[in-house]
């Protein structure tokens, strides 16, 4: 059985829960499409569930476990223990109003992660935006937006940032394109106050921020922002975020991850060291 850390998301259960499943159904030799025969439901159902893309009845889970063979008590116990804890709602489920269901997913995978590694492009990453900054962003990217909308969202972002002050905060490692300081999102005074926030933010042990610059010129991650994100968990695999304009897309197969891992590595090498990186904060701050 692996050990989950205190505080890891529903979503990871999930993962892990189907991730467990999966393997005692293929130590047993039994296809998938028998074992939603067992559960009265589908091939397809099963794949999902150990893909942790569904909610897991615990029913379903007792006769599975039957199915394959799982008679110790402890071991029953321990794993219907998760399929209730991954049923539990994340604290995000009250945004649920305001929130894609497509960021549900990843909101409840940065809550579990151990390590943060993420390019942005065109805005400061969310877990470091102000107040101010990330009410300007939202304005611009749904404009038609009610004001309480807007304010939903903000609130939903500021809950985010909590993440890093918690007893087992991860470690963020930031490399914020030049171009998103310069871009004067809500206006002078707005920037400043969030360059001072990546400024404070650097006195966080737990983050690591660097900045490629303007004079680089073309770099490792051209094609665009992304996060990469590590688990504590051994049996949960890295996970690869990729927001677009109405979705997001989720990779974890090694060679996708693989890539995307080598090209943050050279990200980091060629950017800004942190503490030049400051320093080019402090500039940029000293020029608004």
């Amino acid at each position: 059985m692996t050990t989950i850390q205190q505080g890891s998301g529903s979503v990871v259960r999930r993962i892990l829960l189907g991730s467990q499943l999966r393997k005692l159904r293929e130590s047993r030799g039994i296809s998938r499409e028998d074992a939603g025969y067992s559960i009265r439901a589908s091939e397809s159902k099963i794949s999902r569930m150990e893909l942790g893309r569904v909610s897991f009845k615990e029913r379903d889970v007792a006769d599975l476990l039957t199915l394959y063979g799982i008679d110790d008590e402890g071991e029953r116990k321990a794993l219907l223990r998760l399929a209730r804890d991954a049923n539990a709602a994340g604290w995000w489920h009250d945004y649920g109003d305001v929130l894609f269901n497509w960021f549900q997913t990843y909101v409840g995978l940065e809550e579990a992660a151990s390590l943060i590694r993420t390019y942005e492009m065109q805005f400061v990453p969310g877990l470091l935006q102000t107040e101010e900054y990330a009410h300007a962003v939202n304005i611009q990217y749904r404009p038609n937006a009610s004001k309480e909308e807007v304010e939903r969202r903000v609130g939903m972002r500021m809950r985010r940032q909590k993440l890093l002050v918690d007893e087992n905060a991860p470690r963020l490692w930031a490399v914020l394109d030049e171009a998103a300081l310069r871009r004067p999102i809500g206006g002078r005074d707005v920037m400043r106050g969030q360059v001072e926030k990546l400024i404070e933010a650097t006195e966080n042990p737990n983050v690591v921020l660097q900045i490629m610059p303007f004079r680089f010129g073309g770099h490792a991650a051209q094609g665009g922002a992304f996060t990469l994100l590590r688990f504590p968990e051994a049996d949960l695999p890295d996970v690869v975020y990729l927001e677009q304009l109405t979705g997001a897309l989720y990779l974890d197969k090694r060679d996708d991850v693989d890539e995307y891992a080598n090209a943050m590595e050279r990200l980091c090498v060629d950017s800004m060291s942190p503490e030049r990186s400051l320093k080019l904060l402090r500039s940029i701050r000293d020029e608004l």
